[in-house]
């Protein structure tokens, strides 16, 4: 999991055992950002945050010259394809530092099914809590496309806040 990592000015991380963090994760939807400010009001703004989002770049497997029927980029196209897929998810994290109106917080793009990438970052940083929205899909849909939520909530070292758009608070 290839993991871009920025601190925030100011970021007393280092010299010292830094807090636990809790992780805010966002797909930059409008009803993820929802979600997340209902987490921040939920439990307050004095912890330690790493805004987390997941770049959406695409599977080395459509590369020509693998043995994958249909591969069609060349490695420089492949290259400028992760490139712009980690650009995106910077100016996510970006917006969401804004809307959200962080001020220290550190921020982490991360790569892979987007599920298991939370978790596996949730465990490396020894995560206290995830924060994570949903969008209250049930039953079949559920069943048929995956919840992001429901995995990470199943599978997660740590405690999982779930939150929805709108949320009461």
């Amino acid at each position: 999991m290839a993991a871009v990592t920025r601190h925030a000015e100011g970021c007393h991380c280092y010299g010292g055992a830094m807090s636990a963090p809790i992780l805010l994760c966002t797909d930059g939807s409008d009803q993820a950002m929802d979600a997340l400010q209902s987490g921040l009001d939920l439990l307050g703004r004095a912890a330690a945050y790493v805004l987390v989002t997941v770049a959406d770049a695409p599977d080395p497997d459509i590369l020509s010259g693998t043995t994958h029927p249909g591969s069609d980029l060349s490695a420089r196209e492949f290259d400028l394809a992760v490139g712009k897929a980690h650009e995106s998810a910077r100016n996510v994290l970006t917006a969401a530092e804004e809307r959200l109106g962080l001020v220290e917080v550190e921020v982490r793009v991360i790569t892979g099914e987007p599920a298991s990438a939370i978790c596996q970052l949730a465990h490396e940083l020894q995560a206290r809590a995830i924060v994570i929205g949903t969008h209250g899909r049930g039953g079949l849909t559920r069943s048929l496309i995956g919840s992001v939520s429901d995995y990470v909530v199943r599978h997660a070292p740590c405690s999982v806040v779930v939150t929805r758009s709108g949320a009461a608070t």
